[in-house]
């Protein structure tokens, strides 16, 4: 899973990154910081597997990831080259969901490109630009389209579409407002305009003030565009991140939290992209893997190994809560609660899956 972390400068993006990621991007107060864009890969929370692993007394535990994108602070203008450009909005296209950091808190140690704090117009800010950058990504296709579509009039479906969604994004609307026809759905995928990127706003409020006012005004647009809101103090991410492992349960608990903000961010984007995991076990190592929910059988296994998927026999399955309340597999068996399921079966979050196969 990619996300994209996206802003206006200086709300608090790299600090974020660096809270959730150890990577270390420089942060500082001045626009425009984050040159190119910040890459880190972070382990996916799951307390499953540590359970698994004394269980199956494993080698080792192998957690799904997360790659978060840190890029550089957008203004006004910069779908026409402001600041420092367009060159960091082709970076978005590359994730799979935005995290639209918004400050909600005053600091006059900070600076405000704007001058002022304006969640509301800070968003319209970001959107307008996302919305002008892919109206000049559709004018490019539909250009080339009017070249080769005399030769090919096959090509009139994507040509037509491309037009819909080029008077839909000039009203200031969002691509994922547009009403599409389901013969037009692959084809937009295929786009990967930023206007169809599902989106958290990740509203950064201050230690002192977790819920202000302006939190309001986020989740009504959150709610008109079927985004999800996360309230995060960064300032207290950052001190998360600096403690040792041993010493953060203790810290959340002081500061009121049941988890931190990296949790909640990546159980929320999971939640947002219809994600599931299941789980391998086994003495060598214990792992997870991401899918789509919904996925089958057979398609899981292809997660692992395009072999496994071509040679599919079964998969013995059980889920994890099962599992773990009969206390090993071997007992599981013997109550007969591991089940043989073959390609069509829809995988659940948890399932523990031995996927038998032959080449």
């Amino acid at each position: 899973m990619k996300l994209g972390i996206v802003g206006l400068p200086n709300v608090g993006k790299s600090t974020l990154f660096n809270a959730i990621t150890k990577a270390g991007a420089e942060s500082a107060n001045y626009p425009f910081c984050t040159i190119d864009p910040n890459m880190g890969v972070v382990d996916v929370p799951d307390s499953r597997l540590q359970i698994l692993r004394d269980m199956y007394d494993s080698q080792k535990i192998i957690p799904a990831q997360v790659m978060f994108y840190d890029i550089a602070g957008l203004v006004k203008g910069a779908s026409k080259g402001e600041g420092l450009g367009n060159q960091f909005l082709s970076h978005i296209r590359e994730v799979d969901a935005i995290l639209h950091v918004v400050r909600c808190f005053e600091d006059t140690n900070v600076t405000h490109v704007e001058g002022s704090i304006d969640p509301k117009r800070d968003i319209e800010t970001i959107h307008l630009e996302l919305i002008l950058a892919d109206l000049e990504t559709l004018e490019r296709r539909r250009n080339r389209l009017e070249r080769q579509i005399k030769g090919f009039r096959g090509l009139k479906k994507e040509y037509d579409l491309v037009l819909k969604l080029i008077a839909h994004l000039e009203e200031e609307k969002q691509a994922k407002s547009c009403e599409l026809e389901e013969e037009e759905i692959s084809l937009y995928n295929e786009m990967q305009l930023l206007t169809s990127k599902p989106v958290i706003f990740v509203a950064n409020v201050s230690m002192e003030d977790p819920e202000p006012p302006v939190l309001e005004e986020i989740k009504e647009i959150a709610q008109e565009e079927d985004a999800l809101v996360l309230a995060i103090s960064i300032q207290i991410e950052e001190e998360i991140a600096e403690l040792p492992e041993e010493d953060k349960e203790d810290f959340l608990l002081e500061m009121g939290l049941k988890s931190s903000g990296l949790d909640r961010l990546i159980q929320s984007s999971y939640s947002l992209l219809n994600l599931i995991s299941f789980l391998t076990a086994g003495p060598k190592e214990i792992r997870a893997w991401t899918i789509d929910k919904g996925t089958k059988a057979v398609e899981a296994a292809g997660k692992i190994h395009t072999d496994i998927q071509r040679g599919f026999i079964r998969a013995e399955t059980i889920g994890f809560d099962e599992l773990i309340k009969a206390g090993s597999m071997h007992k599981a068996k013997e109550l007969g609660l591991v089940r043989s399921e073959g390609k069509e079966y829809i995988v659940k979050d948890g399932d523990v899956i031995l996927f038998l196969f032959n080449v």
